[in-house]
């Protein structure tokens, strides 16, 4: 029993033997890298040579496209690969490590940045890097990207847009710093595995292209990536534009009504106020140049209290001199023919008032039916038109 008992407690004391090289080879591998190491010196043996900074991106998904302030927000995952010549070490002395991971604090880091980046978004924070045994460093880090982007919604819903992302050097030149891509062009252009295809934006490719820009006598290198984006317009075409199209059918149908009805002022701005309603609920998905409905429900007011209010100039009655003298005249010589005589002026004015009357409402109705009737026209063509250019821009997306 005892000697079970001692060659169970043997084979512990072997066993922690065993394992504390490993754990102390690691450490050891951490302090001898970063014994001396300067994280503010670009990691190169001959300062002439530049480092080459690998750049890979694979879209995740589309958070969020504002029309208003001109931003898109993206998700991608980042990567950075580069040659540290002062990260080197052979494993064999180092019992087999051929890779481990250093705070990306310690050593040096390229300063790239995205020239359309514009806010902070809320990026996990990767603290650590990895690095193998020849030197190679690699950064992988998930960001959340607020850029700008000229977005064109006239197509709305059917709208494609073409963002930029443009990676380059905050302070080196190439001469100091160069980049290129770690994946062939066409793999990166073509890459939809990791894409959250479930949103309201389609993923059509993420093209590429390196450049370099002169300035100040120096050579910056950028690379770009243009990321392609589809909008699924089903979601608008049912809450949006079928309900608008369902109201301008309605609204057509009301020019049959007569201009001076009652009911066809109130039916017709109640589908304006209908359809403004439905611009309210819409108004974060359409662009900052829309048309506010509201002009709509102004010219009808217009024209309705034109049709119940008499806005034309009246037609004055002008007794002529003679009538007037004559009236004198009879005041003395008969005074009951003066009091009849009066009473027929005071009707013939009061016909000629309620005459003058119809005939400025008559001329209203006249000219309102004569501007309903090219206003139904006018309308008739911009329906048609609308309806076609919705299907031509669906036929167009449906192509693509």
């Amino acid at each position: 029993m005892i000697d079970l008992l001692l060659n169970f407690h043997s084979a512990s004391l072997a066993e922690q033997i065993a394992d504390k090289p490993k754990r102390s080879a690691l450490n050891q591998l951490t302090r001898t890298l970063l014994r001396k190491y300067n994280c503010g010196v670009r990691p190169v043996q001959n300062w002439t040579s530049p480092t080459l900074i690998h750049i890979d991106l694979i879209m995740q998904s589309v958070l969020d496209v504002d029309g208003k302030t001109q931003q898109v927000t993206t998700s991608i995952w980042y990567r950075q690969i580069w040659t540290d010549e002062f990260l080197v070490w052979d494993p064999e002395e180092f019992d087999g490590i051929t890779e481990i991971s250093l705070p990306s604090d310690a050593i040096w880091v390229p300063d790239l940045i995205i020239s359309e980046f514009v806010d902070v978004g809320e990026s996990p924070d990767n603290p650590y890097v990895y690095v193998n045994s020849s030197g190679m460093v690699k950064n992988n880090k998930p960001i959340q990207v607020v850029s700008a982007c000229d977005l064109e919604l006239y197509a709305f819903p059917f709208d494609k847009q073409s963002c930029t992302l443009t990676f380059r050097s905050w302070l080196h030149s190439v001469s100091e710093v160069n980049l290129t891509l770690w994946r062939s062009a066409e793999d990166i252009a073509n890459d939809q595995k990791s894409f959250m295809d479930d949103g309201e934006w389609e993923l059509m490719s993420v093209p590429s292209c390196y450049w370099q820009l002169r300035l100040d006598g120096r050579d910056y290198a950028h690379i770009q990536f243009n990321v392609l984006i589809r909008r699924r317009p089903l979601l608008y075409v049912v809450s949006l534009l079928i309900p608008s199209i369902f109201l301008m059918v309605v609204d057509v149908i009301s020019f049959y009504l007569p201009p001076n009805c009652g009911t066809r002022i109130t039916f017709k701005t109640s589908i304006h106020l209908g359809y403004t309603d439905a611009c309210h609920h819409h108004q974060n998905t359409t662009h900052r140049y829309h048309t506010p409905a509201p002009l709509l429900i102004f010219v009808s007011n217009v024209l309705s209290y034109c049709l119940t209010h008499q806005a034309c100039p009246s037609y004055p009655f002008d007794l002529a001199p003679e009538e007037v003298l004559s009236l004198s005249e009879l005041q003395e010589s008969a005074p009951r023919l003066e009091s009849i005589l009066q009473e027929v002026v005071a009707l013939r004015l009061y016909l000629q008032e309620g005459e003058s009357d119809d005939s400025a409402q008559a001329d209203w109705v006249a000219l309102c039916c004569k501007v309903d009737l090219l206003l139904f026209r006018v309308y008739l063509l911009i329906l048609v038109v609308y309806t076609s250019t919705l299907l031509l821009l669906w036929a167009i997306w449906s192509s693509a």
